[in-house]
């Protein structure tokens, strides 16, 4: 006798379903001009659903800052885990850093706008912003303070150091976003790294 095995639907993860709807819809039409129905819609869930997951929409926003932050400081650790060269010379782990940087921004278009809008908006709460800014991202802390003891990077408070590090990251890609011919060219990538360098090391 023949056994008929009824075909299982792939379980939908509903929270990622939520998340993915809502980076969307926030980069197309803004946080404020974006409804929790709007976003539960196009998830295909209940807007009960949503409310489970995220009590508010503010909620929902800082948890996707923080998600995408965390997945862009995990990637860029990982590629410079296989970097050979890595510790020698601080100026050669910052360019690593920065090329790696600007090509996660490249790969991911949708998760760049959404920082382009959102990283310096007063829509993210300022305590997410300090957890993705010194916890999720201390790898660049961490060379900020390395760079000063060995008086190679300027000797200013490492807030104001990390803040304009994150100003000059915002800045390339938005040149890099508004200009996709010369993402891949060496030359205008090298530009935007020694632009960068230039604004952080010691005179």
């Amino acid at each position: 006798m023949t056994q008929t095995v009824a075909n299982k639907k792939p379980k939908v993860d509903k929270k990622q379903a939520i998340l993915d709807s809502a980076l969307q819809l926030f980069v197309e039409q803004g946080f404020h001009g974006t409804s929790t129905a709007s976003i539960a819609k196009n998830a295909a869930v209940a807007t009960g659903t949503l409310f489970h997951h995220f009590p508010s929409k503010d909620d929902l926003l800082n948890h996707l800052f923080v998600s995408i932050k965390q997945e862009f400081a995990d990637d860029i650790t990982q590629a410079l885990s296989t970097f050979d060269n890595a510790g020698e010379d601080l100026k050669t782990d910052a360019e690593h850093l920065w090329q790696q940087a600007i090509d996660w921004a490249l790969k991911h278009p949708i998760k760049q706008r959404f920082f382009l809008q959102f990283s310096m908006s007063n829509d993210i709460d300022a305590a997410i912003r300090d957890q993705a800014m010194n916890g999720i991202l201390h790898f660049v802390v961490q060379l900020i303070s390395k760079g000063q003891q060995q008086k190679i990077i300027a000797d200013f408070p490492v807030a104001l150091m990390l803040e304009n590090c994150h100003g000059q990251y915002l800045a390339a890609i938005r040149y890099f976003t508004d200009n996709p011919q010369w993402g891949n060219d060496p030359s205008q990538r090298q530009a935007s790294f020694e632009l960068f360098w230039r604004s952080m090391k010691a005179q």
